[in-house]
């Protein structure tokens, strides 16, 4: 940090906890696991299934990847010129003459204490949300605070104040529901997936054609799509109220 106190950075500072390392090695052995089996029990192993384990491990480990970059290459770096926001691949940097707003958000319920509470977006003068690596409460005590100093410090560098404005809040308001939106449309695909593996299971059993890709794949995403265009209709007219609560 510089005199002025703008000039900082945001590195990895504390390591994964164990308990997620264990918990993600745990899930991903599993997924090998059952895909491998369900393709070996599949028409005797043959080509048509063999395509299973191999897709699953390239997405696993492109997700493992990933995780990797994040922790030991992203980076959040502010200063006098603007922020500087270096992800798992690419960099993004704002003037501040860009910047609208920089909010600290809880995550979505349901996360446990198994990723970060709080995150840090930026938000630029569109409207439009982007996440700021490691300004959470993972890596600081206490993120609130640290971004309220940060942007009193910044404040003599914008040549706009940090005033709330309407247009921009309506824009805000509207990424807010339709991200709320497609977050219920991927929980009712995921759960759908589990309804057709079922399905999927039962058909086996009566001796009826099993289409796998249709029910476990096209069904669910099938779902997952109508219930968010639906659902970000209707919020556009009568926003949730944790949508209109933006800090």
């Amino acid at each position: 940090m510089d005199e002025g106190g703008v000039e900082r950075e945001y590195r990895k500072r504390r390591k994964l906890p164990w308990s997620y390392l264990a918990l993600l090695g745990v899930v991903a052995a599993n997924a090998l696991i059952q895909t491998a089996r369900v393709s070996g029990d599949r028409l005797g192993g043959g080509d048509a299934n063999r395509w299973g384990p191999p897709v699953v491990g390239g997405l696993l480990l492109v997700t493992m990847a990933r995780i990797v970059l994040e922790q030991y290459r992203a980076y959040t770096r502010v200063t006098s010129a603007g922020i500087t926001a270096q992800g798992p691949l690419r960099a993004r940097t704002w003037a501040w003459s860009e910047v609208y707003d920089i909010r600290v958000e809880p995550v979505p319920r349901g996360s446990g204490r198994m990723a970060p509470q709080w995150l840090t977006y930026l938000y630029d003068v569109q409207g439009r949300r982007f996440l700021l690596p490691h300004l959470n409460d993972w890596q600081l005590d206490d993120p609130y605070a640290e971004v309220a100093e940060l942007c009193l410090a910044a404040a003599p560098h914008r040549s706009l104040t940090w005033e709330r404005r309407p247009d921009v809040e309506e824009r805000i308001l509207r990424g807010a529901v339709r991200r709320r939106a497609w977050m219920w449309g991927a929980y009712a695909a995921i759960a759908t997936v589990f309804v057709m593996i079922v399905v999927s299971m039962a058909l086996v059993i009566a001796g009826w054609a099993d289409h796998v890709f249709l029910l476990i794949v096209c069904v669910p995403l099938a779902v997952g799509g109508v219930l968010a265009g639906v659902l970000q209709w209707y919020w556009g007219i009568r926003p949730p109220r944790s949508a209109a609560r933006q800090p």
